[in-house]
């Protein structure tokens, strides 16, 4: 099968992935192999790839919103067959039998693997994955539609109830790419208004667009103090600025599995009146589920732009360069 395999972990302006033909895998007693149609691109591929977080797989072949059709089903599968559509997630395996797998928080497991990072993800003709980990893809999204929904929409749907945000309060989003642009259908469908902060003015246009009731360049110039707030962009300085255009209590949570380092806070401006800051950590499978079903009774419509497996590396440097409005989306030749 043809994928698109990193070697050697680089910055992605000097194109690290190369398209090449590899064994095509073969599914375990509890695996499904996907023929896959399509797999959108995610800043956590570009940390992978370029070094931000540890290497733990090499080669690797990147990936991990990944939608196909099973064409081959493990001995002990029951879960699907063949034929059917289904997704492939970040969050791949979890040991199931610690603390946290018992207590509905299997995003905090030791043992969790994940996909395009600890074993091969999307970036390729063809996947395997646990069926216990795979998503049944709702009719009403098309194959690319579904793909930002598998991580973008997972890990923004987390963020948003690490947030707290209470229907018909005021929400702040900061940055304005693939999770926030899920998010903010989410919020505006709850009754709440939206405020975005992102220094593209194509983003700022498209969240206009979206129904946001504000978009600026900076934190300070939001027009009132918001409930929630969302920090999807990777940078520790934006902390500070987004706690303190917190309500009193409000919540600001921190979206990213990578964030530059956050500056000395200034506890009475920024900490006190209970104000609070939240990391998110992965995902579970339930808010997976939850995500596929609220998304489909919006029904959320994520804005794409494709382009073939063989560029993905310009489809990352786009990424990079905050030139991609939403999610871009890798398509496998027929």
């Amino acid at each position: 099968m043809k994928a698109m395999v990193l070697n050697q972990r680089a910055d992605i302006s000097r194109s690290p992935l190369s398209l090449v033909d590899v064994p095509a895998p073969e599914p375990g007693p509890k695996e499904i192999l996907i023929r896959v149609h399509c797999c959108a691109i995610c800043r956590t591929d570009l940390h992978v790839i370029e070094g931000d977080l540890p290497e733990t797989k090499s080669p690797i072949i990147p990936g991990h919103q990944v939608v196909g059709t099973i064409i081959k089903m493990g001995s002990a599968c029951k879960r699907f067959q063949i034929g059917d559509r289904v997704g492939i997630a970040w969050l791949r395996s979890t040991c199931g039998i610690c603390e946290f797998c018992q207590t509905g928080r299997e995003n905090l497991c030791e043992q969790s693997h994940f996909t395009g990072y600890h074993a091969d993800g999307g970036y390729a003709e063809l996947a395997v994955v646990l069926e216990a980990y795979a998503y049944a893809i709702p009719d009403v999204f098309s194959d690319t539609e579904a793909t930002p929904l598998l991580c973008a929409g997972i890990i923004g749907y987390r963020a948003l109830n690490r947030s707290e945000l209470k229907p018909g309060e005021r929400l702040g989003i900061y940055g304005f790419g693939s999770s926030a642009h899920v998010v903010i259908q989410i919020a505006l469908h709850r009754g709440c208004d939206v405020f975005v902060v992102t220094r593209g003015e194509k983003h700022r246009k498209l969240a206009r667009e979206m129904g946001a009731v504000w978009a600026g360049e900076r934190a300070e110039q939001i027009p009132v103090k918001v409930h929630s707030a969302i920090i999807f962009a990777p940078a520790g300085e934006l902390v500070p600025a987004a706690l303190k255009q917190l309500e009193k209590g409000g919540t600001l949570a921190l979206a990213g599995i990578y964030m530059s380092d956050i500056p000395q806070l200034n506890y009475e401006e920024t900490l006190f009146y209970e104000r609070n800051l939240r990391s998110v950590t992965a995902n579970t499978r339930i808010d997976g589920q939850e995500l596929l079903l609220e998304a489909a009774e919006i029904p959320i419509r994520p804005h794409i732009t494709t382009y073939s497996l063989q560029d993905a590396n310009r489809a990352l440097n786009d990424l990079k360069n905050d030139q991609i409005n939403g999610t871009g989306v890798l398509i496998m030749e027929s």
